[in-house]
């Protein structure tokens, strides 16, 4: 009589399964591996996104390329800021400026503030709620401002993100339209790899989007200099979007086409408590009325 065999699962010999089982093995630990790597902050939300995660967001604020690639105006040199008869002083602020003392600036005279809300499509400040809602509850007007990284993703998914992540409005005449921060690349070529054409229609796109989204149109943060290069000094945005133009001097001197004035002015970069400070231009009624639309 032949020897008895042990049954093979499937037909398989034994010896076929065990030279698969570390196959199994790999293929389990590289899974398990995409598990976590998704589950890291903001990689989730960049893979969803279809935007890569910035590298150093953290260091990306309103005005942080500037000196690097301009003298934007004097360089803070001696001698107060001349008064204007009509304006109202702010600050911006970012995630470098971590818990900001609100009640120090307001006795300071300082009555409204932007805060950062995004960066690209993966980006949110993690100080952003301190910021926001600090300076809102010691009674300045606040808003949120994002910083684009054209070569990201599209203008239109940019403007959804802000708005989902902090950049949205609300007609309670203490919330400010949520500001476009469009200056040099901190990653790379200064107009993002793109042409003069290409960035104006990203931005056009981020209007829109962020208009359809919130009821607003955006204000424009940009320095002339960086607008000249990159949009070719594109005048069609200055009759709907405000503008808000860097130069840290005595003036807020020449400003991009398309605008015969400016509605904020961020004079200098190293002020009192928290660097950025800012002036309207115009009275206090004015701001308000554009908090309330």
């Amino acid at each position: 009589m032949p020897a008895l065999r042990r049954p093979t699962v499937h037909g398989e010999p034994p010896t076929a399964r065990r030279r698969a089982l570390p196959r199994t093995l790999a293929l389990l630990s590289l899974l398990a591996s995409l598990v976590l790597l998704l589950t890291l902050p903001g990689t989730a939300d960049a893979a969803a996104a279809g935007g890569k995660r910035p590298g150093h967001p953290e260091r990306d604020w309103m005005g942080s390329t500037l000196r690097a690639h301009e003298r934007p105006g004097r360089p803070d040199g001696p001698g107060p800021i001349p008064p204007l008869t009509a304006s109202v002083e702010g600050v911006d602020v970012s995630s470098h400026n971590g818990n900001v003392p609100w009640s120090t600036l307001w006795n300071n005279g300082v009555r409204f503030a932007y805060a950062k809300a995004t960066e690209g499509t993966s980006y949110t400040n993690p100080s952003f709620a301190q910021q926001y809602n600090g300076s809102y509850n010691v009674g300045m007007i606040r808003g949120a401002y994002h910083f684009a990284l054209p070569d990201n993703s599209g203008g239109a998914e940019q403007a959804a993100y802000f708005a989902s992540h902090g950049g949205g409005w609300s007609a309670d005449g203490k919330t400010l339209p949520g500001v476009l921060d469009m200056e040099y690349n901190p990653y790379g070529s200064t107009c993002y790899g793109m042409s003069a054409s290409a960035l104006v229609g990203w931005i056009a796109d981020f209007f829109t989007t962020y208009r359809a989204r919130t009821g607003r149109d955006a204000v424009i943060y940009t320095s002339t200099t960086w607008w000249k290069k990159c949009t070719g000094n594109y005048g069609g945005f200055g009759a709907v979007h405000p503008l808000w133009i860097p130069r840290y001097g005595s003036s807020a001197g020449e400003l991009p086409a398309g605008w015969g004035f400016h509605t904020f002015w961020q004079y200098t970069d190293t002020g009192p408590t928290v660097g950025d400070h800012n002036r309207f231009n115009g009275a206090y009624s004015r701001l308000q009325a554009l908090a309330t639309g």
